[in-house]
């Protein structure tokens, strides 16, 4: 595998991963919507895995185009 397809690879994962807690938010929202603070904890959660997920993909962009110079 080469080092271009791996990094394809781990952003797909990454798109993936987000895909799962936007779906899993959508499923959840029914029964968090009643009540503020799950309604918080939900979009606080889902924002906060997102967030992590680009900082993860983006460390790794950054160092491809170092390795790439």
């Amino acid at each position: 595998m080469t080092k271009r397809s791996l990094h394809l690879l781990k952003g797909i994962g990454y798109l993936i991963s987000t895909v799962s807690v936007i779906l899993l938010a959508i499923v959840s929202w029914s029964s968090a919507s009643r009540s503020p603070l799950l309604v918080a904890c939900l979009l606080g959660g889902s924002t906060t895995s997102i967030a992590g997920m680009f900082c993860r993909w983006l460390s790794y962009e950054i160092e491809k185009r170092l390795n790439d110079r």
